[in-house]
Order: C-alpha cells, then sequence, then structure tokens
C-alpha cells in the first residue's frame, strides 16, 4: 500500500544529516504546484559523479567506483550523425546541422534525459515517459531541468501529420526526438541520456527510501508526507489520469521525488558509508546508456566542475503550453504556447535562465 515503509525509516530531516549548507533546498516557488518537472535520471549524472569524487582521497576506492561506472554505462549511437538518414514515420529524413551556439552561452551544456520502458534502443521503443532537457550554465553553478510533456504537440520530421513529442521516440528513437526538439528548444542538445524504471527503483532502494511530499493526492496516495520505496515510488511518478492536469501534474509529483531523492542522496549516511555508496553508484548507472561522444571521463569531468551546486541550484520548468485539446490524428494533446516558447528559447540559448519566467501556462484546470 503507498506510505508503507520499514517500522524505522531513517530520519531525511536536512538538518541531522544533509553535508552541505543547503543542499538538496529548492526555491520556495518551485515547491508550488507550477508546472515543472524533472527528468528522472539527470540527477543520477551530476549527483552520482560527484559522489564519486567527494571521496577522491581514497584512491583505491574511487578506482573501483570508476571502474563500476564504466562497467555499467553503454555507448550507444544516440545523436543524429551529419547526413545520415533517420526513420520517420512516414519517411526518412536526412540529419540537419544542430542550431548555431551562441556566443553569449559560453560553455554551458544542453543533455537530453530520456526516461524509458526499456534503454534497448534496438528493440522496440515504446513511447518514452520522460523527456528533460538538462540545461548547465557556463559557470557550472546552476541547473535547469525543462520537462517536456508526453503529449506535446509538435512537428516531427519525416511525418506527414503533426503528433505527441513522445511519438518522435517511437518512430526513429532518439536521433529524431533529438532532431525533432532541438528546433524546439533554439539550442544544440550536446548529449542524451537513456535510463530505464529498474534503475529508478534500484535507485531510490539504495539509498534506503524517500520521504516525499505529496501536493495532489489520488486514489493510491493521501496528501501529506510519505514514505516511499523503489516500487512505491515508481507508481507515484507514473500516475496522470487521477491529477487534476494529467501528464503536467505527473510533473509536478515528479519533482517532488526528484527534490526527496536529491535530500537522501546528499546526506552524510551515503557519503561515509562505503557499502551504500557503492551501492548508489551501481544503482544509478547500471541502465544507464549514453551517446558515443560523452565518455566516462567527461561526466566525471562535468560532476567535479558540479562540485558546488546545491539543492537551490537546480531549477525546475515546464515547457510552456496554452493547454489541453484534441487532434483526430494524434488523440489528446498538449498545445505549446508558441509566445512563451520564443522566451524560453531565448533564455536557453543566452544562458540567462535565472532569468526565465512563465506566467502564461495554466496553472489550473487544463487551459
Amino acid at each position: 500500500m503507498a506510505g508503507d515503509h520499514e517500522d524505522n525509516p531513517p530520519d531525511t530531516s536536512q538538518d541531522d544529516h544533509d553535508i552541505f549548507d543547503g543542499a538538496g533546498s529548492v526555491d520556495e516557488e518551485s515547491t508550488h504546484p507550477r508546472p515543472k518537472r524533472r527528468g528522472l535520471r539527470i540527477a543520477i549524472v551530476s549527483l552520482v559523479t560527484v559522489a564519486l569524487l567527494s571521496i577522491a582521497a581514497v584512491a583505491g576506492y574511487v578506482a573501483f567506483l570508476n571502474w563500476k561506472v564504466s562497467s555499467n554505462v553503454t555507448h550507444a549511437d544516440l545523436l543524429p550523425l551529419p547526413e545520415s538518414p533517420i526513420r520517420g514515420e512516414d519517411s526518412e529524413v536526412t540529419a540537419t546541422a544542430p542550431p548555431e551556439r551562441a556566443e553569449e552561452a559560453g560553455d554551458s551544456l544542453n543533455i537530453l534525459v530520456v526516461g524509458s520502458d526499456s534503454r534497448d534502443v534496438d528493440a522496440e521503443r515504446g513511447r518514452s515517459d520522460v523527456m528533460v532537457l538538462m540545461h548547465i550554465s557556463d559557470d557550472r553553478d546552476r541547473v535547469d531541468l525543462v520537462h517536456f510533456p508526453r503529449d506535446y504537440f509538435v512537428e516531427i520530421p519525416g511525418s506527414n501529420n503533426k503528433n505527441k513529442l513522445n511519438a518522435a521516440y517511437s518512430f526513429g528513437g532518439t536521433p529524431l526526438l533529438v532532431q525533432t526538439l532541438q528546433p524546439l528548444v533554439g539550442v544544440p542538445i550536446d548529449h542524451v541520456v537513456i535510463t530505464d524504471f529498474e534503475s529508478f527503483k534500484a535507485l531510490t532502494n539504495a539509498v534506503g527510501g524517500v520521504e516525499v511530499d505529496v501536493a495532489e493526492g489520488s486514489p493510491d496516495f493521501a496528501e501529506g508526507t510519505q514514505w516511499m520505496n523503489g516500487e512505491t515510488a515508481l507508481k507515484f511518478v507514473r500516475e496522470r489520469y487521477a491529477l487534476s492536469q494529467g501528464d503536467i501534474s505527473r510533473g509536478h509529483r515528479q519533482q517532488a521525488f526528484i527534490k526527496a531523492l536529491m535530500l537522501q542522496v546528499l546526506t552524510r549516511e551515503t557519503f561515509t558509508n562505503p557499502a551504500r555508496l557503492a551501492e548508489v553508484v551501481d544503482a544509478g548507472t547500471t541502465n544507464l546508456t549514453v551517446d558515443e561522444g560523452f565518455a566516462v571521463s567527461d561526466m566525471r569531468d562535468l560532476g567535479w566542475s558540479m562540485r558546488n551546486v546545491r539543492g537551490g541550484d537546480i531549477h525546475f520548468v515546464t515547457a510552456p503550453w496554452s493547454g489541453i485539446g484534441s487532434d483526430d490524428y494524434a488523440g489528446s494533446i498538449v498545445i505549446p504556447h508558441e509566445a512563451q516558447l520564443e522566451v524560453l528559447q531565448e533564455h536557453l540559448r543566452t544562458d540567462t535562465m535565472a532569468d526565465y519566467a512563465d506566467d502564461v501556462s495554466p496553472q489550473q484546470g487544463f487551459g
């Protein structure tokens, strides 16, 4: 039953366990039920590598964890290859050059995180449940997680009809998804990460479960704070039909879960317990597939460059939308707010997400 847990779950209060001042805290406005959302394993890529390097003084153990990550992570062709054909729904399309990187963007990075029922890129893909663009600032002191609802109504290259965004992944994998997303965000997607939900469950269990604030109740989850293990948390973040704003509300739940997971990862209990740290690193990377150009050393260096990032430096955004509609071909859809999407593009392009605000997307109901 939702909320069930061990008799004595570990205390996750920040005062007792947080090893960083403010680690795991989130801007006050991000706790409000605004349309925001997180990319399950994005926290994993950055936070696990930070955890890995935080014990750099123990060289032998770091070597072991590096070996573990290298053994777990799979590399694949997840980005479009220049001038190469990509399978579409109705026709093949040729990969086009990504948007130019603006000079103002400096060395900021854009990483697409995809959560799927299966990370096997050669198997029947189904449709992705999680699509998050992780924007990492040039100075590595801020992370913005832009959630794209799965039903976002878009033009998909190689398709004769507009469709839901997650259909792009089904038709042509991450290369087609990247080709579809780049014109929407106006920035090049530098790397792609795919994870599946089994690793999500494993990571939750590896940290001993999480205490989550349930802002909107549903038949299996009453409002209020509940302790969740991996199985319960997975059910919590995948629910959408019983929620007031469907997929948008599911994004709120995923945001609440990621905040709770960050709090639990960033505790003394994790960092000072070699066995638990090894289990967290293993769980966070076992079912992780990344693009061929994203070497484990690059992940490690990125994690180290982000070592001063705290919970309050991680921000949650939902791609702007104007309402819910219906299309004869695609069915139920989330309608993008085109004007606000251009605002988001400009802030991503110029690495000024600290100044971005969305006051037009519906705060309640379906617009």
